[in-house]
């Protein structure tokens, strides 16, 4: 069995308890979180054995194989480095670090290392994307033309999550001094993924807009500045000269969680659609495209991302979506801030190497996937 640490015990920590309980080959042993008795208290709930206040202490034990890291994004790249070096595989939350060149670090840290490492793009769950992915390689819509991608969240309208006016899980989120990059930050990971994963291609080029809304008087409340981006809208070429839309938003009434992709190609179109939870999958091919009729498709079960962490872990084998893989993603979210700020399309230009999936030895570095360079234009 695989023995697992989990490094903090916030919110997301308890769904990797109920995520990794379901894989036998693996068991979460120890838990870590830097708040006295935080660490102590998570463990009686959840049956673990140990507990420590600090990474160190787990380090200086070392009794576990592999780490799930679920500390706060800003501390994603110290914490994995010191579990690398210490010879632990590792799966990460999103994003994986706040820049590109400190997720590159990480990327290449693991690599060198010979370690598993993966990142928890939850959106890979989805059934539908994974079919429609499928669908999209098989060439079942031709060639590809259009894409639409829409992350909508209604956090800033409304209530149903908490306040976002007092509380401060919701306060530090619309605050870059208390450490957020703003809905580009927070969802663009899963919004450049889900879009470029579903359409099995690759972002050329995009031009991105980002805005802050006025919220309050003067945009400040007590000791947060409400000056983080709200919304983002960005136009984009893929490789296959697809177009592209992309958009994410706070401020989308009605739409608590909701994640969307349309493909659109020379002989048909596919529609992706969940809330996180359930995923749907809708086509409009062959007849049905003189009808303008769209039907929703079965679609298989799909491994999980805990449990492909764990097939990569007994197999010696990279999983995906892996640390390249976030970096590379990253990269995008880089390219739209600096496209905001200087108001220019940015080109993003990819060379081409094996993909992800390596057998991993120690002190052999496996082949590079794709890595993106990005100048403006």
């Amino acid at each position: 069995m695989k023995r697992l640490l989990l490094l903090g015990t916030g919110g997301i920590a308890a769904h990797h308890v109920q995520e990794f309980a379901a894989i036998p080959e693996c068991g979460i042993v120890a838990c870590v979180d830097l708040v006295p008795g935080k660490a102590a208290k998570f463990a009686a709930e959840n049956g673990i054995e140990r507990h420590f206040d600090s990474l160190e202490e787990a380090l200086g034990w070392g009794g576990f194989d592999a780490a799930v890291n679920c500390t706060p994004d800003g501390v994603h790249k110290a914490t994995t480095l010191a579990l690398l070096a210490a010879g632990k595989h590792v799966f990460c939350e999103k994003p994986l670090a706040p820049s590109h060149a400190d997720a590159l670090a990480m990327t290449e840290a693991a690599e060198a290392a010979g370690l598993v490492n993966m990142v928890n793009l939850t959106y890979r769950n989805s059934p539908a994307l994974q079919q429609a992915r499928r669908m999209v390689e098989a060439g079942e819509i031709g060639t590809l033309r259009h894409v639409e991608a829409a992350y909508r969240q209604s956090w800033l309208v409304s209530k149903a999550w908490g306040d976002a006016m007092s509380e401060p899980q919701w306060l530090w989120r619309q605050s870059t001094a208390h450490g957020s990059t703003g809905v580009l930050g927070d969802v663009g990971i899963h919004m450049l993924d889900f879009a470029s994963f579903g359409a099995a291609d690759d972002f050329a080029s995009l031009k991105a807009e980002l805005v802050t809304f006025p919220k309050v008087e003067g945009d400040r409340i007590g000791d947060y500045v409400l000056d983080a981006n709200d919304s983002v809208a960005m136009t984009a070429r893929l490789k296959s000269g697809a177009l592209a839309t992309v958009l994410a938003t706070r401020f989308a009434t009605g739409h608590l969680n909701d994640l969307s992709l349309s493909l659109h190609g020379t002989r048909g179109a596919l529609k992706v659609e969940t809330d996180g939870g359930a995923s749907r999958l809708s086509a409009c091919l062959g007849a049905d495209i003189d009808r303008n009729r769209w039907v929703q498709l079965e679609t298989p079960p799909v491994k999980r991302n805990a449990r492909r962490f764990a097939d990569a872990l007994l197999a010696g084998v990279n999983g995906d979506p892996s640390f390249r893989r976030a970096a590379d993603i990253q990269k995008l979210i880089d390219a739209a801030f600096q496209s905001s700020a200087s108001d220019r399309t940015v080109v993003v230009a990819w060379s081409t190497s094996g993909e992800s999936g390596n057998r991993f030895r120690p002190g052999l570095r496996p082949a590079r996937p794709a890595a993106a360079v990005i100048c403006g234009a």
